[in-house]
């Protein structure tokens, strides 16, 4: 590998360029119309057009994607997260078109993204599973499997992610129309409306796992994570190590990931996502097949930089750490800064950034890829910047978070900001007493 195309826009894809600099790769940044001043494009080596402003005639486009690669004489692409990211087709394609696609194997990303198929592979590694369904067909079959199932279910998209495909249902009737609902947003997000069901699990947390592996059969994992702040389905806040676990917890968590990781051969980065029940009890829900928005609040409490090692790992080298070098330290916290109006029901807020002032000092990371005088394009993700913070102890985090949160200034448009500092000051987060749809209930929709 010597020059990485990153199919990807915004943070995540400035994050890609710098590890690629760091490494000593070369870098080709893909833009649409409505990014031709964006950050990435000016820092990346190289930049090529793939495209007008809507994702599906450039990000998501496949074809001009590759078509750039072949232009620029690139030899590897990184996707990111989002867009083509766990698109098995197109890994496969990559992978024709005689370039590296930084992640796992094609046939991977095709399995491990079937939700029903992720969870038919746990249970054979004897990793537990939430009581549910394979595939489903139709609306009968759902009503059999949930009477026996159980309600409260939920209804899931087999080729689901970032919440969508979701619905849930309480008693048959309700069953019926979810289904319906839930079939109709799967087709139109991701071509595929299959769907399947699982027990919902009142006052669950959502727990995830960082796993690394190589082509030289090792595999690693990097501890967990706490994603239980959500709204919609949306990861709003997360926090590493999660607050509840204590050690023995936390070890088996971690081994239950490294035995699914390693039962499928997993290459690349990946996380393994759980739901913790109020008993205590984990079940494996769904493998991500990708780098994740939350990966630097891992990075923050075990050092281990996460994006080069998919670089590495896809030059066919070795993983850089080894299990024994992997060490929880301190506590870290990532705030999801979104360009959105909290008090117009989060609605979205693009338009001009006329004056931005980002934090520092000791322990503070800013992930972003904005500037004052940046107009935020109406036409993808809301997120705009990632604040983590860092410290010995998670009371120590939190006030350095709110430290933080407190310089940050971003004018010109409407964030998320109000809503941190909000939760930095509710006793039952700073207790770390939450759940998934804590949130939900706090905000009152």
């Amino acid at each position: 590998m010597r020059k990485v195309l990153v199919a990807n826009r915004g943070e995540i894809a400035l994050r890609v360029i710098r590890a690629c600099r760091e490494l000593g790769l070369g870098s080709v940044a893909v833009y649409s119309t409505a990014d031709e001043q964006a950050l990435h494009v000016r820092v990346a080596d190289e930049a090529v057009c793939i495209g007008p402003p809507h994702a599906r005639e450039s990000y998501l486009d496949g074809g001009a994607v590759l078509r750039a690669a072949r232009e620029a004489g690139a030899d590897a692409v990184h996707p990111g997260y989002g867009f083509l990211a766990e698109n098995a087709r197109f890994a496969a394609a990559c992978r024709a078109a005689g370039l590296v696609f930084v992640g796992p194997a094609p046939e991977l990303i095709e399995e491990m993204g079937d939700k029903a198929k992720a969870r038919r592979r746990a249970r054979d590694a004897g990793v537990p599973t939430v009581p549910g369904t394979d595939e489903l067909a139709s609306v009968d079959e759902a009503l059999e499997s949930a009477a026996a199932i159980g309600y409260p279910v939920m209804v899931k998209a087999v080729a689901g992610g970032g919440g969508r495909g979701i619905r849930t249902a309480s008693e048959p009737d309700e069953l019926r129309s979810v289904v319906v609902d839930a079939a109709r947003e799967a087709e139109a997000a991701f071509g595929d409306g299959s769907f399947y069901l699982e027990r919902l699990l009142p006052d669950a947390r959502h727990v995830e796992v960082q796993v690394l592996g190589d082509e030289h059969g090792n595999m690693i994992h990097l501890y967990e994570r706490e994603c239980s702040l959500q709204r919609r389905r949306q990861k709003v806040l997360e926090e590493a190590p999660s607050p509840v676990l204590d050690s023995a917890a936390r070890e088996a968590i971690a081994a239950d990931a490294l035995r699914l990781a390693r039962a499928v051969g997993y290459t690349g980065a990946g996380t393994l996502e759980f739901l913790l029940d109020r008993a205590g009890s984990f079940h494996f829900i769904e493998m991500n097949t990708r780098i994740q928005v939350e990966h630097p609040v891992t990075e923050m409490v075990v050092g281990v930089d996460i994006v080069k090692e998919q670089l590495r790992v896809a030059a066919g080298e070795r993983l850089g750490v080894v299990q024994d070098e992997v060490a929880v330290r301190g506590a870290a916290i990532e705030f999801r800064i979104n360009a959105e109006d909290p008090e117009r029901r989060f609605l979205p807020s693009p338009g001009e950034i006329t004056a931005l002032e980002l934090p520092g000092g000791p322990g503070v990371r800013v992930d972003t890829a904005v500037f004052a005088g940046y107009r935020i394009p109406p036409f993808y993700d809301s997120l705009i910047a990632k604040l983590i913070v860092w410290d010995r102890t998670r009371e120590e985090a939190m006030a350095r978070g709110e430290r933080a949160l407190s310089e940050l200034r971003i004018e010109g448009v409407k964030t998320t900001v109000p809503l941190h500092l909000g939760l930095l000051s509710d006793g039952l987060f700073r207790a770390g007493d939450y759940h998934v749809d804590f949130l939900e209930s706090k905000l009152g929709h």
